[in-house]
C-alpha cells in the first residue's frame, strides 16, 4: 500500500459525539495494550532514553492515551528503572488521563492544558514521542511537528503501529467486528453507554472500522517519512526512518530524530 489518501476520521470532526468517540479510543486503548502493538519500538525507545540520559518521555498527541499503560510498562523493563511519561493534547482528554495516571501509581502524568504538536512550548521537556496519532496530521502538519522538533534541538520518536498493508485491511473488515463484540463487556472503566452504543445502536463498531479504515490509508511509509525529513534542513540534527517488527499485528513504522550534541555513548 504505497499511497496516502488524507480522508476524515470520525473521531477528528468537532460534531462527532464524545461518547462515540471515547467508546472508540477505549477499544483501541484496550487492543494496544492487549496485543503489545508496540514490542517491536521498545528496543527504539529504550536506546533513545539510555543514550540521552533520562527516564522522561512527553507523549504528544495522546488522545486517549493509547498503549502508553503497555508501553510505559515495557520500557521501564527494559531500561531497568521506571520511566516517567507525561501525556498531552490539543484537546486533553483529562478523564482517561486521570484514570491511566491514578492506575499507575503516578508514573503516568499529564499536561491539561492544550499542548500543538506543531509548535510544543520550550517548558515541556522530556523526549517527545507520538504512537498511532502522526497520520491524523496533513503533510504540512506533520512535517511542522517534525521541524519543531528539530530547530529546539528536541529530541522526538515517532510510532505508527502498522505495517500499511491490504492484509491489515482484510482484518479490520472481516475479524475486528467479531473481536469488538466478543471485547466490549471488558474493557475498562466500564460504561453503559458503551454497551448501548456497540450492541443495539452499533455506531462504536462502524466507527472503528471506518476511522481504522481511514487510518491505514492516511499512514505515511517510511518512504514518505524519509521524503519528509530530508526537506528538514537542520545543521546538526539526524533522523532515521524504518519500519520493526517480525510478524503480523506486531510491525512499527517510525520516525526518530535527535539533535547530535545530546547523544551520549552508552
Amino acid at each position: 500500500m504505497n499511497f496516502r489518501l488524507h480522508l476524515f476520521e470520525l473521531e477528528d470532526q468537532p460534531w462527532f459525539p464524545h461518547v462515540l468517540r471515547q467508546g472508540m479510543l477505549d477499544f483501541l486503548r484496550f487492543m494496544i495494550n492487549r496485543l503489545h502493538a508496540y514490542e517491536a519500538a521498545i528496543p527504539l525507545l529504550a536506546s533513545l532514553l539510555r543514550k540521552t540520559n533520562t527516564i522522561h518521555f512527553t507523549d504528544l498527541g495522546s488522545g486517549a492515551g493509547g498503549g502508553i499503560e503497555s508501553i510505559q510498562k515495557a520500557l521501564s523493563r527494559q531500561v531497568g528503572q521506571p520511566v516517567q511519561v507525561t501525556l498531552s493534547d490539543l484537546y486533553p482528554n483529562l478523564a482517561a488521563y486521570t484514570y491511566l495516571k491514578e492506575k499507575s501509581g503516578g508514573k503516568i502524568d499529564f499536561i491539561p492544558a492544550s499542548v500543538n504538536a506543531t509548535s510544543v512550548p520550550e517548558s515541556i521537556t522530556g523526549v517527545r514521542t507520538i504512537f498511532s496519532s502522526f497520520h491524523h496530521f496533513s503533510p504540512k502538519q506533520a512535517k511542522a511537528i517534525l521541524q519543531d522538533a528539530a530547530e529546539k534541538k528536541q529530541i522526538i520518536g515517532v510510532f505508527e503501529g502498522a505495517s500499511k498493508s491490504w492484509l491489515e485491511l482484510l482484518v479490520l473488515w472481516f475479524g475486528f467486528p467479531i473481536a469488538i463484540f466478543f471485547i466490549t463487556p471488558f474493557i475498562r472503566p466500564f460504561r453503559f453507554s458503551r454497551l448501548f452504543f456497540t450492541y443495539l445502536v452499533p455506531l462504536i463498531p462502524l466507527g472503528i472500522i471506518w476511522d481504522g479504515t481511514v487510518s491505514l490509508f492516511r499512514i505515511y511509509t517510511p518512504a514518505m517519512l524519509q521524503q519528509m525529513v530530508a526537506s528538514i534542513q537542520v545543521p546538526g540534527y539526524t533522523w532515521q526512518t524504518g519500519k520493526v517488527g517480525n510478524r503480523f499485528g506486531k510491525y512499527v513504522i517510525y520516525v526518530i530524530g535527535y539533535p547530535d550534541e545530546t547523544m551520549v555513548q552508552e
